[in-house]
């Protein structure tokens, strides 16, 4: 394991290299001049010179991109153009937020998608299946922006039982914490949750046409037995596959739900980078959401190695 491991190191590192000179290229052939928008719209041509300088804009790219990278390496994310503070405290601020939403979002998740699936890839009744295969199809169908809009108009405009938009600490007071907490992460979860359930369906379907699960009714093995003894587990592998894409995905989609539920969190914060034209920051949260997922996808390998020893071998072990 260690060794399969090890040489996953150098694909990952390539890919975050590669993903830095995308990154740093797509930003600069974006419309709009974060020196403009700093010194203003009325500023005169050597305003705009002087604070092109003074950020480092006046440089040719290949040593732009340098510096960026090397202050990277160097854990020196320099300072935001726009907000004026250390990047390393924006995204540390933003990223503890965001944690908290997706966390709360794949527990969600988990819970809900799990039990759908197990339902709907064992239910024998035609009724039970399409009633959730048609409840998973539409929170798959749904974006989570028209989501979070029927969610805040029913429980926040309708019955005022929870807070519409906002952000209250978890550990400051629990319950008001939760409160606010609940509504955007039900919207984030439901098409992953949606996701899992589909996948861990089929995969269920396929293993419980498995001969050793044939070999257990055979050996008159309770459904219950079966399932988390034998059709479960081997059902497992693809589904934590599956899983380990969809919190990549957790975090993507968390840059529409905290806009709409205006959770301050990473997506806020590369929204207000964007719109700001914010080169250093935007760049900065890119290439750490591609190393989230880098990570995500490296852990998913490593699990799926441990549960099948089949990865191991095909990975040169």
């Amino acid at each position: 394991m260690f060794r399969y491991a090890l040489r996953r190191v150098p694909s990952a590192l390539l890919v975050l290299l590669v993903a830095s000179v995308l990154v740093f290229g797509i930003l600069r052939l974006a419309p709009g001049d974060p020196a403009v928008v700093l010194a203003g719209p009325d500023a005169s041509a050597a305003t705009v010179a002087h604070v092109r300088a003074s950020l480092g804009l006046d440089s040719a790219l290949p040593v732009q991109y340098w510096t960026w990278l090397t202050g990277l390496l160097t854990g020196d994310l320099g300072t935001s153009f726009i907000l004026g503070a250390p990047i390393t405290t924006l995204i540390g601020h933003g990223l503890g937020n965001t944690l908290e939403l997706t966390a709360a979002a794949l527990l969600l998740a988990l819970v809900g998608g799990g039990a759908a699936g197990v339902l709907l890839g064992t239910a024998r009744h035609k009724g039970v299946r399409a009633l959730l295969g048609g409840a998973v199809n539409l929170a798959l169908a749904v974006p989570p922006y028209v989501t979070g809009v029927l969610l805040v108009l029913l429980f926040a405009v309708t019955f005022h039982v929870l807070p519409a938009s906002g952000h209250a600490s978890l550990l400051a007071d629990p319950v008001i914490g939760v409160q606010y907490l609940l509504l955007p992460a039900l919207c984030l979860a439901l098409p992953t949750g949606a996701v899992l359930a589909r996948f861990l369906a089929a995969s269920l379907r396929k293993s419980g046409q498995e001969d050793y699960v044939r070999t257990g009714h055979g050996k008159g093995l309770t459904e219950r037995r079966l399932l988390t003894r034998h059709t479960l587990p081997g059902a497992l592998p693809p589904v934590i596959t599956v899983l380990g894409i969809q919190i990549g995905q957790l975090l993507g989609g968390a840059v529409v739900v905290e806009a709409v539920f205006a959770w301050p969190g990473i997506g806020q914060l590369l929204l207000q980078a964007v719109l700001g034209r914010d080169y250093l920051l935007v760049q900065d949260l890119l290439l750490f959401a591609v190393g989230v997922f880098v990570v995500l996808q490296t852990l998913t390998d490593l699990v799926q190695a441990g549960l099948d020893p089949r990865v191991r071998i095909g990975g040169g072990v």
